[in-house]
């Protein structure tokens, strides 16, 4: 049987079932309150009742708690200044698709060392994200390993579906049963085809295996997700988030019968991956939806403590603190100064 079974599997560790995890940090009141605020605000703005802008802003990966803890701090007394015109998100994001190979995610590789205590790092997710519900944030996060959400889910407002992943279908029908907004990003190749197809397929229900919280496999039957939303990202060495392309993004979505919800992630291929330009892409969308533009619902930012990244060293030691080991991120004085000009420009038009 040696030879039929596994034949490439080194090792299989277990892990808890969710329900353990969640025993181990369960829900707070409080958390619950803010999970629930910000779904319904998110599903009131794509509705249009809400003619606020929701923005997600936070680090391109987490991989410091204590970092992140005070970014989550500082954009906390932020969402004071800016509530009348922005619903601000942190951007959590715990698992890194990647192209070939490399660091995974805090949940994946939480030491950065190549030991992959899974379970360490579910539980430092967990913990996060139930600090940052706890303190009236909400968070958004990619869902990219398929179990994950019956971690973690509960604690999160809105998900996105990444570039890599879109044209999944099992991430299609993941997205189908999630209790949040989910936002489906275009193509790498700048193609919009996959994303409004995702779209599509993850409004209607669907029947696939997974596990339940006592992490036992399941026939898993859905209704179907009415929030899906289009993320432009760029790609394909061209940008997408220019009115030109915001105008015929809308056509390609009324054609398909779909709503007209737009949100331009300013990274990626919208900047060319180069953080100085995020700030920019930023204040052209915010000056669009000023002009009258009314389908550009939500804005992305990937932004840190201090500006730029760093290799992972071999000497964690020698780490930078608030300094992004993903891409590039802008600093918290430009993610503040572009947020507070953007609310001066937004409240002649948000009511």
């Amino acid at each position: 049987m040696q030879q039929i079974n596994d034949v490439n599997v080194v090792s299989q560790d277990l892990i808890p079932t969710p329900e353990q995890v969640k025993r181990e940090l369960p829900l707070s009141p409080e958390a619950a309150r803010t999970v629930l605020r910000g779904r319904k605000a998110l599903q009131d703005i794509l509705d249009h009742k809400d003619h606020r802008l929701f923005v997600v802003v936070g680090p391109c990966s987490i991989h410091d708690i204590s970092a992140a803890k005070e970014y989550a701090s500082r954009l906390r007394e932020l969402t004071d200044l800016v509530g009348d015109t922005m619903q601000l998100i942190m951007r959590v994001y715990f698992e890194k698709p990647r192209t070939t190979v490399g660091w995974k995610g805090l949940i994946n590789d939480p030491d950065m060392d190549d030991s992959f205590d899974v379970k360490k790092g579910l539980t430092m997710a967990r913990g996060l994200l139930l600090h940052i519900a706890d303190i009236g944030l909400p968070a958004g996060t990619e869902a990219l390993d398929p179990i994950m959400p019956q971690y973690l889910s509960d604690l999160v407002t809105w998900i996105a579906i990444g570039a890599r992943t879109v044209e999944s279908q099992t991430h299609r029908e993941l997205a189908s049963g999630l209790s949040t907004p989910v936002g489906f990003k275009n193509g790498t190749d700048g193609s919009l085809d996959v994303a409004i197809n995702a779209m599509q397929s993850a409004a209607q229900p669907h029947h696939f295996l997974g596990i339940n919280q006592q992490g036992q496999s399941t026939v898993v039957h859905t209704a179907g997700n009415s929030y899906g939303h289009l993320v432009l990202r760029g790609g394909g060495g061209q940008h997408n988030y220019d009115s030109v392309s915001v105008a015929m993004t809308e056509q390609r979505l009324t054609a398909a019968g779909l709503p007209s919800n737009l949100v331009v992630d300013c990274s990626h291929g919208n900047s060319n991956k180069d953080p100085a330009l995020q700030n920019l892409v930023f204040a052209d969308c915010i000056n669009q939806i000023t002009e009258g533009n009314k389908s550009i619902v939500g804005l992305m930012l990937e932004s840190h403590l201090n500006w730029g990244n760093q290799p992972i060293p071999e000497d964690l030691n020698t780490l930078r603190y608030g300094v992004s080991i993903t891409d590039a991120c802008i600093d918290w004085k430009t993610t503040e100064q572009s947020i507070c000009a953007a609310h001066e420009a937004l409240r002649s038009v948000v009511r």
